[in-house]
């Protein structure tokens, strides 16, 4: 009996149990939309292309730095910090680093999956420069994108400073009647840009540790966009992103981090604006978290385009072509010689099916 009822069961049949579920769900109708107008067609033709692009590119910036900074704006005017807790109107704490962390990485998924199907979703000008280093992305397309990006944090920017004004204030206020700057790591400056603690005056440690942060974070974004690695989709692409800038949030934001020229600069610029042009003089840091963002992704896109990329793969399963055709690729693959299982099995394949469709055709012209 053991025997027949593991027999009935074919390769893709599901077993009795949760499974009714699918079996038992009743397809419901959708209401089909109203014909798409030859009018819609037409305006929609006419946008410019790189206008949908660099707002798309605003856009996502938006997305990701506006969630962001807010969440550190509840953390900081919420008695986060302690040292100005005591003097600041009254407000409960409110946050943490942790929920800090979420609200970058999950922002930044949000601007993947809302923005990238229009411009790409670059969101940082370090990830737009490396695009058109390694990938061939136009470089007249690259100020255009850099420059879309710091707007769109520039606005986030502006609007979280709105939306919070009553309490920035308050906190301002405290702030200044404690005695204090507004500028330092805890003061209302920071709720918009980074700034170095007290105690951290060595700019060869910040600049090391920012390398290192956007490191980590370069090369699991070209690991995330590799179309020859098996262990991301592109549904877990945007999330698995997210959380590579969530956990450098979690781990090194108390020491100072910034990780994109975009977020930074952008409401860096706001924090001038509302709180003195000390915002990019502090430290003499500021050079830091908006520059070293660029050389740190370059190396990190770099390293593994060298050491880790395998474009054979990407040939194989159908995400790129060989510059001089299949011609160029049977040269070499009979110049490499053998090769190891994996990308050689989809060449395999394709093989295999290229002489059978020969085959066939033979069998046909016999047959006529």
């Amino acid at each position: 009996m053991a025997s027949n009822d593991m027999r009935r069961l074919q390769t893709n049949d599901l077993e009795i149990g949760a499974t009714e579920a699918v079996q038992q769900h009743l397809s419901r109708h959708v209401v089909a939309t109203k014909p798409v107008s030859q009018r819609k067609l037409d305006f929609e033709h006419s946008r410019p292309r790189i206008l949908r692009e660099c707002m798309a590119e605003a856009t996502g910036v938006f997305f990701y730095v506006f969630p962001g900074i807010a969440a550190i704006t509840g953390f900081t005017i919420g008695g986060g910090f302690p040292q100005v807790a005591e003097e600041n109107f009254g407000l409960a704490a409110f946050g943490s680093l942790f929920q800090i962390g979420w609200a970058f990485g999950i922002g930044i998924a949000f601007a993947i999956i809302t923005c990238a199907s229009t411009s790409g979703g670059h969101f940082n000008p370090a990830i737009t420069i490396c695009f058109a280093v390694w990938q061939g992305f136009p470089w007249k397309k690259v100020p255009h994108y850099i420059f879309s990006q710091i707007f769109g944090a520039f606005i986030a920017g502006l609007l979280m400073v709105g939306m919070y004004w009553p309490e920035i204030s308050a906190f301002k206020e405290a702030t200044l009647a404690a005695g204090k700057p507004l500028v330092y790591n805890g003061g209302p400056a920071s709720i918009l840009c980074t700034f170095p603690n007290p105690n951290q005056t060595n700019l060869g440690f910040l600049f090391m540790t920012e390398f290192f942060v956007d490191s980590f974070i370069g090369i699991v974004i070209w690991a995330c966009l590799d179309p020859a690695n098996p262990f991301v989709s592109a549904q877990s692409a945007p999330f698995a992103i997210g959380l590579a800038y969530s956990v450098m949030v979690w781990g090194f934001a108390d020491i100072s981090i910034s990780t994109n020229l975009a977020r930074d600069l952008g409401t860096r610029i706001v924090a001038a604006i509302f709180f003195g042009g000390e915002s990019f003089s502090y430290y003499n840091y500021s050079w830091i978290a908006i520059l070293v963002n660029v050389p740190a992704t370059l190396f990190a896109t770099g390293y593994y385009e060298f050491l880790m990329r395998d474009s054979l793969s990407k040939i194989g399963k159908g995400h790129a072509v060989h510059e001089h055709g299949e011609e160029g690729l049977m040269r070499h693959i009979s110049r490499a010689g053998v090769m190891e299982t994996g990308a050689a099995n989809a060449l395999r394949n394709r093989q295999t099916n290229s002489s059978s469709d020969e085959y066939m055709g033979k069998n046909d012209a016999s047959v006529v």
